[in-house]
């Protein structure tokens, strides 16, 4: 099996191919997917990461989640620590850690039972996830175990099957444009 290193350059280099044209029919693809999961529709709160180098999205779907009436938070690093904040407009954000837009001001969101979504570079079909190798989200999630987490990618990131370790934590649903993996 390839190396987590490997994979993950494989999987930005993958990623780095899409145009913008591509990402938003994609991208929009997933949102229409993630507003059909049970996780999503039985949750008032949503966790949301706030997308950079060609990830998916999430822009229309805060939008949509606002829409329907759901509170939203973001997430800001500070340190080796990542917090979520709750967002009300997109004027909250300026660029922060890594290039991120995170929020300037807000209060921190305390629902230790919202819904999540988890970014990521490359995933298995069973749901096992590489990060950008700083760990933020499986610190987060270790903390909060109670938060129904769902993961997004573009079909392209999906590897039959990538190293992992006991530590890692999986997201209970990966969702790309075309399938729903459990």
């Amino acid at each position: 099996m390839e190396s987590k290193e490997s994979i993950r350059k494989t999987a930005l280099s993958r990623r780095k191919t899409l145009t913008l044209e591509e990402m938003k029919k994609k991208s929009s693809a997933i949102c229409e997917n993630l507003l059909k999961l049970p996780e999503f529709q039985e949750s008032k709160h949503i966790y949301v990461y706030m997308d950079i180098k060609k990830e998916v999205m999430t822009r229309e779907f805060i939008k949509k989640a606002w829409a329907l009436g759901k509170t939203v938070a973001v997430p800001k690093v500070q340190g080796d620590e990542m917090e979520f904040y709750w967002l009300t407009s997109f004027a909250q954000l300026e660029p922060g850690y890594f290039g991120v837009a995170e929020p300037t001001y807000g209060d921190i969101a305390r629902d230790g039972e919202a819904f999540i979504l988890v970014p990521g570079v490359a995933f298995d079909v069973t749901r096992h996830r590489i990060g950008y190798g700083r760990g933020y989200y499986d610190k987060y999630l270790a903390k909060h175990p109670k938060l129904r987490s769902a993961a997004v990618a573009y079909d392209l990131q999906v590897f039959p099957e990538i190293p992992h370790e006991e530590l890692d934590i999986c997201p209970t649903v990966l969702v790309t444009e075309t399938k729903v993996y459990r």
